[in-house]
């Protein structure tokens, strides 16, 4: 019988549990995918938290690769033994097998594994929107991405080095910033002993930035405000050391016109045309070579609850995979 990652109530990690699913038949519009890879997020953790509020009891996770077992009625274009991947749509990723809507599936190019698919769909795709959507990051420019080493982190830095960009990116120790500007960052920070707004004014010669993309949030909101340019734009993207509490608006006015926005991927690839946009964009420059997945860490799916412990001490970096 399939297994998946079940909570009954929302806390730690340890309220994770591994159980017995029926999984069923595909319905209208739907497929059922035998998992193969499936990826860990920070999200993941809001979830179970609580911080996210879902319905309970509920499965978890967002983002997998594997194969079509079935195809239900009124699906076209996919067919069993396909390959195909995901991020977003309804949770349920950590589990053997699932039924999916047909419309949040996506196929996998050849040169694609399994296991890449599964690292990159919510981090590369979440990349995809932030650089080429959100702020459209141009040649020439200087940007500053904080938790340059985590799995977002790791893909923007590539990719925006690859758009010709010049990437300043914080970090939390002198290993994170090896591989940060082994992955495009060219200035590394370490937040624990750097003040990273001086660094911004030293390395831009005091003109700072377009853009800031922070998916930190609490801890770093008011110093990424400091870092922009006039009319610069601040990209709340998530919120690891906690939510960003209530602020005056008139602080963006006095800093010079500053925009701040707090994107989701799920607005950036609500149509099926942007979603299949944003994985052919992801794709291609992996193909290309011009972003590389680093995937750092794999853990049994079953051993989920101490991936999400590894996950929120800052113990991993890159990308990490469940193997099903």
């Amino acid at each position: 019988m399939p297994h998946a990652i079940r909570l009954a109530k929302t806390g730690g990690p340890e309220v994770l549990e591994w159980q017995n699913v029926d999984v069923g038949k595909p319905g209208e519009g739907q497929v059922r995918i035998r998992h193969t890879a499936v990826g860990l997020n920070y999200i993941d953790t809001y979830q179970r938290s609580g911080l996210y509020p879902m319905p309970l009891p509920s499965g978890l996770g967002s983002e997998a690769a594997g194969v079509i077992e079935e195809v239900g009625p009124g699906v076209s274009g996919l067919k069993a033994g396909d390959r195909v991947a995901y991020a977003g749509g309804p949770l349920g990723a950590y589990s053997d097998a699932r039924v999916m809507p047909a419309d949040r599936l996506v196929p996998v190019p050849a040169g694609i594994t399994d296991q890449q698919a599964a690292a990159m769909m919510l981090k590369g795709m979440t990349a995809w929107y932030l650089l080429r959507r959100t702020h459209v990051v141009k040649p020439g420019e200087t940007i500053l991405v904080h938790a340059a080493a985590g799995g977002v982190g790791l893909i923007a830095c590539q990719w925006a080095k690859h758009l010709g960009a010049t990437v300043i990116g914080t970090v939390g120790d002198d290993e994170k910033a090896k591989l940060a500007k082994a992955n495009g960052c060219d200035y590394p920070v370490n937040y624990r002993r750097e003040d990273f707004v001086a660094r911004v004014n030293e390395i831009t010669g005091g003109k700072k930035l377009p853009v800031v993309y922070d998916s930190v949030g609490k801890d770093t909101f008011s110093k990424s405000l400091d870092c922009l340019a006039p009319l610069g734009l601040l990209a709340l993207f998530g919120q690891s050391s906690g939510s960003v509490p209530p602020f005056d608006l008139g602080i963006l006015a006095g800093k010079g016109s500053l925009f701040v926005t707090r994107p989701t991927l799920n607005t950036y690839t609500a149509s099926r045309e942007d979603l299949l946009t944003a994985a052919r964009e992801l794709f291609d420059v992996v193909q290309k070579g011009a972003v590389k997945l680093a995937i750092n860490q794999t853990y049994p799916l079953k051993d989920a609850a101490q991936a999400h412990r590894d996950l929120q001490d800052r113990k991993t970096t890159g990308s990490t995979v469940f193997t099903v």
